[in-house]
């Protein structure tokens, strides 16, 4: 039996982390203002470039925390709707366009303007954003987020053009999350989340997935996510 003033941590921890998520999110809103400001030199303008950048991080980083908590309590809550998928796309590359216009950075989206499939905008959302803020710190100069539908899956690539993953991270996809190496910063706990949402999003017993690889084209990381 649970003596009466017994601390239930985890719990207290996901209530903190809710909360310094919305601290967070009004940091980040008040940054975006600030960027805003044409008055504000080139140095500034970079320095809050960067700030964002790291908020942003941070902020993703607590919504995995969140929902992990979330998913080890059987209470991860799945909310399956239509969406188009440019609008995802097109709202993940401008929360980011701080950073990448201050480092020069080309982000191009190709995706059909019609297309629509089935699943969790918010989840989705988030674990994308982890994967292209991972990308805008990799990539050289230029970064492709595109979509289509292959095989009745929706597949969405995000690539850049820097060194591509270590070939140790191109096997890690199946590996569980008491395996990973959480000191490697392109290893852990966002690859561990992304196969995670993935892999909730289910339709007609088909499971999505998530696949690493290197691209010979512009050379670079090429993340997949696939969902049925």
């Amino acid at each position: 039996m649970d003596k009466p003033n017994q601390i239930d941590f985890s719990a207290v921890l996901a209530s903190s982390v809710h909360d310094m998520k919305n601290s967070l999110c009004m940091l980040i809103q008040s940054i975006d203002t600030l960027a805003q400001d044409q008055d504000t030199n080139p140095e500034k303008q970079q320095e809050l470039a960067t700030i964002h950048y790291e908020a942003s991080r941070l902020n993703t980083n607590l919504l995995q925390m969140l929902s992990l908590y979330r998913v080890e309590k059987n209470q991860l809550p799945l909310l399956i709707e239509e969406h188009h998928v440019e609008d995802m796309l097109d709202e993940l590359v401008e929360k980011n366009l701080i950073y990448s216009n201050n480092h020069n950075i080309s982000v191009e989206v190709l995706v059909d303007a019609d297309l629509i499939w089935y699943f969790d905008d918010s989840l989705i959302g988030n674990l994308l954003n982890d994967i292209f803020v991972n990308a805008l710190r990799y990539t050289k100069d230029k970064i492709v987020i595109s979509a289509e539908v292959i095989d009745q899956h929706l597949h969405i690539n995000i690539k850049d053009n820097g060194n591509g993953y270590p070939e140790h991270m191109l096997n890690n996809t199946e590996i569980p999350m008491h395996d990973f190496d959480i000191d490697n910063n392109r290893t852990g706990l966002g690859l561990f989340f992304a196969k995670l949402i993935a892999s909730a999003h289910i339709n007609k017993n088909e499971q999505g997935y998530i696949k690493l690889a290197n691209d010979k084209q512009i050379g670079g990381s090429v993340f997949t996510l696939v969902l049925p």
